[in-house]
């Protein structure tokens, strides 16, 4: 849910017109959304790299993982653990694009521990892997987009752990 729609949720639940500082909020967010915008196009594009380079690192640091009985052990479960991150690193676009973490919290986090746990996948892994995306992701970028986009990644990580 964008800064926008929220503002206008709580601003109905309490039968009220929307403040002038609420007013000021969306004009705020409607100038940066291009930025926004940029940064969502730039983490698309490059979302092979990201994952790819990400992955490749999970793998380094942690061998277990696609040895004999690992996770990620196999064609298939390679597969299935890129998919994975390819997911979290969409729902980072979504969030960077709503302004907001709620598209991490909502499509992402909810049941993810308990899904992982009868997996037996191990969670630490997966806060690995966002950690290693966060990395790469904000060093094609730099300065204030890069810690903007990092701030996303944070949240991500943060919820998975």
């Amino acid at each position: 849910m964008s800064i926008i729609t929220k503002m206008i949720v709580n601003a109905d639940a309490e039968i009220r017109y929307l403040t002038p500082g609420e007013l000021e909020q969306i004009n705020l967010f409607i100038k940066n959304s291009d930025r926004r915008l940029k940064l969502v196009k730039a983490l698309t594009e490059s979302r092979s790299y990201i994952v790819k380079q990400a992955a490749n690192q999970l793998f380094q640091s942690r061998p277990y993982l696609v040895s004999t009985g690992g996770n990620a052990y196999g064609k298939e479960k390679t597969a299935t653990c890129l998919r994975d991150m390819d997911y979290y690193l969409r729902l980072v676009s979504y969030s960077i694009a709503a302004g907001d973490g709620a598209p991490i919290q909502e499509l992402g986090i909810v049941g993810v521990s308990q899904m992982y746990k009868s997996l037996g996948t191990p969670i630490d892994s997966v806060a690995e892997s966002v950690r290693a995306m966060k990395k790469i992701a904000t060093s094609i970028l730099s300065g204030e987009d890069a810690s903007e986009v990092g701030t996303y990644f944070d949240y991500l990580i943060a919820a998975l752990q």
